[in-house]
């Protein structure tokens, strides 16, 4: 992989660059473009290899990521579409639009891949599922698979089930994380050190989930483990409103 343009100078593309840092994998050549010409400016300023670009040249890349939203990529991936490279890889970070709009709106382009980067990946601990047309070959797919690896955990899975890790893993963060901040500012007002909280919460999530999803006890008995539920009275609030949150923006991505 020679060069990689981002289309899209904003969070995702901040994540994937801090984690290929982090990781000492950072891409040789790297060009941004974005409507917002001081986003593009600031990953140019925060990494080395990156350099701020136009669409042209973005998408003259032998890899195009695409970090747009569902709306705007109608009106930009035509624009895309001169300027790509016959061996091209065209990855799209946006969920709804699958492989055969996303080749109409590239006027027959079908060297696609579609992912959703999670922002774990920003520290090395993602999870980030990645879907391949059909027109990529195995040294393709072994290469798209290699650049993202270094960002945490690259499941090959079917195009169908990319809308679904979009509101599992890729949101998922987002219903975690205002919990375990207040578990941990709880913490520290209760008597613990910064650290010691910090400690003592990462601990207890990591464990949690893990004595959940790879222990053999049952859900319901996993739950049952620690007789005090402080909330327990709130538990069916909670999981409403997952449900009523989450079932309709997962029938709006699929529709």
């Amino acid at each position: 992989m020679q060069t990689i343009g981002f289309i899209g100078a904003g969070r995702i593309a901040r994540i994937m660059l801090e984690g290929w840092k982090r990781a000492g994998v950072l891409p040789p050549a790297v060009v941004v473009y974005d409507l917002d010409a001081a986003a593009a400016a600031r990953l140019e300023a925060a990494y080395q290899p990156v350099s701020v670009g136009d669409l042209a040249e973005v998408a003259e890349a032998d890899l195009v990521v695409v970090g747009l939203h569902p709306p705007v990529l109608a009106d930009v991936l035509p624009q895309v579409a001169p300027h790509l490279r016959p061996q091209a890889i065209v990855l799209s970070l946006a969920p709804k639009l699958k492989f055969a709009a996303l080749a109409s709106l590239l006027g027959g382009f079908d060297r696609l891949a579609r992912q959703n980067p999670n922002a774990p990946s920003i520290i090395d601990c993602g999870f980030n599922p990645i879907a391949f047309a059909d027109a990529l070959i195995d040294a393709d797919r072994d290469m798209l698979i290699a650049l993202m690896r270094p960002l945490g955990d690259c499941p090959v899975v079917d195009e169908a089930a990319i809308e679904a890790y979009a509101l599992i893993s890729a949101m998922g963060p987002t219903y975690l994380w205002f919990q375990l901040n207040e578990l941990e500012h709880l913490a520290e007002e209760f008597g613990l050190t910064e650290a010691a909280a910090r400690q003592a919460v990462a601990a207890m999530a990591h464990g949690a989930a893990a004595t959940l999803l790879e222990s053999d006890l049952a859900a319901a008995d996993v739950m049952n483990l620690v007789p005090v539920k402080p909330l327990g009275a709130d538990e069916q609030i909670i999981v409403a409103a997952y449900r009523d949150r989450l079932r309709p923006l997962y029938a709006k991505l699929t529709a």
